[in-house]
């Protein structure tokens, strides 16, 4: 969620530092050191103020000089939440993580102009709730009251916004 701009300035302070008072510029993207990024832009695009789509794509790293001399590397299997399970539900995990990479790369829900509807699956639906969103809190979030306070308790769970301004 880092701008470009720190990045550049990170590249030509490097820069300065190796090439001391010579003068001489470097073409090294920073000087040859080694700079491992992580992420995934899906997920962790910079947030500017009351941006839009544009100045928000315009801010990524992927928008500046550097992103022509990186080397991308991706990773192809999730492993994280499939330690230890049964076969059936590494499937049921492998299954959902395609259907959001789905939705990420803009291959569910039709033509997408910025905004698409998208089916859920009805086991990820709220149904015959007289309260979906206490019920939704109540379950990211349970015991909210009583452990408001502990340190670790938000740590592992989260409600995620769809865009900036509900931020």
């Amino acid at each position: 969620m880092i701008h470009k701009h720190a990045f550049e300035a990170l590249d030509m302070t490097l820069n300065d530092v190796m090439n001391g008072d010579s003068g001489n510029t470097s073409e090294a993207l920073f000087e040859d050191k080694v700079v491992v990024f992580g992420g995934d832009f899906r997920q962790i695009l910079p947030v500017v103020t009351n941006d839009t789509r544009s100045e928000c794509v315009n801010v990524c790293i992927n928008s500046s000089y550097i992103w022509s001399k990186c080397k991308v590397l991706k990773l192809t299997k999730n492993i994280k939440h499939t330690v230890g399970c049964r076969s059936t539900d590494v499937e049921n995990i492998r299954e959902f993580a395609d259907w959001l990479l789905d939705i990420g790369q803009g291959n569910v829900g039709g033509p997408n102009d910025g905004q698409s509807v998208i089916d859920i699956p009805d086991d990820l639906l709220i149904l015959n709730s007289v309260d979906p969103m206490g019920d939704l809190i109540s379950f990211v979030y349970p015991n909210i009251l009583d452990r408001f306070n502990e340190l670790t308790y938000f740590q592992d769970r989260a409600l995620l916004a769809p865009l900036n301004e509900v931020v």
